[in-house]
């Protein structure tokens, strides 16, 4: 049995891994899949000060409080940033990190130095994000019908600092981590430059997924292979 902790990314929750972690708790694995401070069902929680290494610092407290080890912990969208926070706080925690079309920012970098929004979001004093209408037609437009009603009516604006604050690291990059990077193909963030960018810094396994950006819900099946392989 392995340990799963899976990180969602921007306007989630952990709801957005339900079809993966039907089947990993199916295969017989331990899996954890937090909805992040501020977010889906903690959105009323909202505040200042929240950002990508408070996340981060939240999700190795888990793994303390929950005496996790071996865990094989996967990002994904901006929850990438969220597992280079978490890792570098909990290594020994770790037995192998997997980013899902996700970012994997350097010290001092900002989600704006990778990804190119094709609208701008709506941005208040503690949340941001894009519009309701933008959110159906773009972010979720690929998936079918009844599941984008699903997710629509789960979206939430996403913590300001965590989107747009630089992030801060000190060792994530200095060490070496057992890593799998899968890239959706049909998505256009983060670029595929920038994924091959942590693939090749990391010496990590690459796959790819012809699908959009939320392949948990649109091929769940086909992601949940990819992750079983480091635990197989």
């Amino acid at each position: 049995m392995a340990t799963y902790v899976l990180v969602h990314g921007a306007y989630q929750g952990g709801w957005i891994w339900k079809p993966v972690v039907d089947r990993l708790r199916a295969a017989g694995h331990q899996v954890y899949a937090p909805s992040l401070d501020g977010c889906a069902e903690r959105h009323h929680l909202v505040r200042p000060g929240i950002s990508a290494g408070t996340h981060g610092q939240e999700i190795a407290q888990l793994m303390f409080y929950e005496d996790l080890a071996e865990v094989v912990l996967v990002g994904t969208s901006s929850g990438g940033m969220v597992i280079e926070k978490a890792a570098e706080l909990a290594r020994d925690r770790i037995r192998h990190l997997a980013f899902v079309d996700a970012l994997a920012l350097m010290p001092g970098e900002r989600v704006g130095d990778i990804v190119k929004r094709a609208s701008a979001n709506e941005v208040t004093s503690i949340t941001t994000g894009p519009s309701r209408s933008d959110v159906e037609t773009r972010l979720f437009g690929d998936l079918e019908p009844a599941l984008r009603a699903w997710a629509l009516a789960r979206y939430t604006p996403h913590p300001v600092a965590a989107l747009e604050a630089p992030v801060e690291l000190s060792s994530f990059w200095s060490q070496a981590w057992p890593t799998t990077v899968i890239r959706c193909r049909r998505a256009a963030n983060p670029p595929e430059a920038h994924q091959r960018r942590t693939a090749e810094r990391l010496k990590a396994a690459w796959h790819e997924l012809d699908t959009g950006h939320y392949p948990m819900l649109s091929q769940p099946e086909q992601l949940t292979r990819l992750l079983l392989a480091p635990v197989s």
